[in-house]
């Protein structure tokens, strides 16, 4: 039986609540504990989070039969504590194991032999999804507002803008691409060949090998440096050369795979995964073959939207947004709203969009939210004539400036008190930004698109209770805070003295 959290306390246990965390360190982690231990402590918000992650943590599953397994709320600390850290699993397994104020956040006392293993941890955390977080997310948001005193009927003024969050995946070329998807087909080919007793991938590993070296044969002769042009030709003969064979050696692995799966082998049910998968990265290769033939030797120029730029993270886009150091980024485009008072209230990812598509339906979805926000800020980017005009009907407040040379009429509106301070504090913004991408947001190391809303979610989420934890600490260390050594008022003139 799957509990929210066991009600029974053992020997050497610590109430949540009660647990002690040191008001004087600097360090994360007593930060986002506090935050959590706020959100347990308030009895309205931890009955509608442990309601919430009964009902929609893994909906198919009956939490009342089969082993205990976690309880939803270490499964909701690991993965908070992994986001808000920007830890991997190994150092979450390490922590969750012998830090002992994790252990007692997580129900654990001190004679409680409890371990968890990586594998648990890893698909525990996986049971996430993006709309289950945007709930949770809502009540913290909330409990945030109470605890800075947020009055009813308060206004809140959001500030939208997005970033990008990076796909873990290498520096994508043609041929690089190529090298990966034929070495994904000969090692599963390879693997599904020996269960079924098969001889014919016996050599897997060295033909792997083969592959890059052609690939590195194709690279290097890009690199040549020409003297003058009857070099440069040659050169060019070369690259042309080099990577004609190159394709014909990755066509030949292909051919001998599409030659394995086709033979009259009783494929099991367990198998026919891993053909489909098979089949898959024989898809990618063809398409990079077909791209690189045509880009090097037909000297054809590929459309961008013909373009995959990993073939294992099929979602990562090419983003160049014009930084300085900064030409190309390989990921996806991130919006957020944040509010006066840091805390972030939504969030989008966005996939083959851009801002000014987004706009309107951020406002929208903010405010089926929290209907308490009236006023939100932009940048140019986020500007079109249409999102000019809907978000009037939305918000009573638009700080949309717009692109190009302004009417009279428009360099009123941007002239306005209202209208200036609202640009002079969206900048505030990029804090927000820079907090989500040392706590987590830099680099999404789950795989798939399902596995990058799930982190982006969880991480908004883990931003906004380290928020909580942060007001709470400083308010804490404020109290803690010694007197100064010399109290007597007197004591600055008898020192002048």
């Amino acid at each position: 039986m799957r509990v929210v959290q066991n009600t029974q306390m053992h020997i050497g246990e610590v109430d949540v609540s009660k647990i002690v965390l040191d008001p004087k360190s600097r360090d994360d982690i007593p930060k986002i504990l506090r935050g959590l231990q706020h959100l347990y402590q308030d009895p309205s918000t931890r009955a509608k989070l442990f309601q919430l992650l009964e009902s929609d943590l893994a909906p198919k599953i009956n939490k009342h039969t089969g082993r205990p397994g976690m309880t939803l709320w270490s499964i909701f600390v690991c993965g908070v504590i992994r986001l808000d850290l920007n830890i991997d699993y190994d150092r979450v397994h390490e922590l969750v194991n012998q830090h002992n104020t994790i252990r007692q956040m997580l129900g654990h006392g001190l004679f409680d032999p409890t371990s968890y293993h990586y594998q648990t941890l890893k698909d525990n955390v996986a049971l996430f999804t993006p709309a289950l977080l945007d709930k949770v997310n809502q009540i913290v948001v909330d409990t945030g507002h109470e605890l800075v005193k947020k009055k009813v009927g308060e206004v809140l003024r959001g500030r939208c803008d997005s970033f990008v969050v990076e796909t873990n995946v290498h520096y994508p070329t043609d041929i690089s691409l190529l090298f990966d998807a034929c070495r994904k087909v000969i090692e599963l080919t390879a693997r599904l060949s020996a269960d079924q007793g098969l001889s014919d991938w016996r050599q897997h590993a060295y033909n792997v090998k083969h592959v890059k070296r052609h690939l590195r044969a194709a690279q290097s002769t890009k690199h040549r440096k020409a003297r003058n042009d009857a070099q440069q030709e040659n050169n060019g003969e070369r690259v042309i050369e080099a990577h004609q064979t190159y394709l014909g050696v990755a066509q030949g692995y292909l051919d001998k795979a599409r030659e394995t799966l086709a033979k009259p082998v009783a494929w099991g049910v367990e198998y026919l995964a891993a053909k489909v998968e098979i089949e898959k990265f024989i898809k990618h290769a063809d398409r990079q073959i077909d791209q690189t033939r045509r880009r090097v030797i037909l000297g054809e120029t590929i459309p961008h939207d013909e373009k995959v730029f990993s073939v294992f993270q099929t979602h990562t886009e090419w983003i160049s947004k014009g930084k300085a150091g900064v030409p190309v980024e390989l990921g996806l485009r991130v919006c957020v709203m944040e509010d006066q008072h840091r805390f972030i209230l939504h969030h989008q990812v966005m996939a083959k969009q851009t801002d000014d598509q987004v706009t309107v339906d951020m406002v929208k979805e903010t405010k089926q939210r929290f209907a308490d926000l009236e006023s939100c800020s932009f940048d140019k980017g986020f500007h079109s004539p249409a999102n000019q005009q809907e978000l009037q009907t939305h918000l009573k407040l638009v700080a949309l400036p717009r692109k190009g040379k302004l009417s009279q009429e428009a360099q009123a509106v941007e002239n306005a008190e209202d209208f200036v301070k609202a640009r002079r504090q969206h900048s505030a913004v990029e804090s927000a930004i820079n907090a989500l991408e040392v706590h987590g947001l830099d680099r999404c190391p789950d795989h798939g698109i399902r596995g990058f809303e799930r982190y982006v979610a969880l991480a908004v989420v883990a931003r906004n209770i380290h928020r909580i934890g942060a007001i709470l600490h400083e308010q804490e260390a404020r109290r803690t805070k010694r007197k100064p050594r010399y109290a007597d008022r007197d004591m600055p003139h008898k020192l002048a003295a």
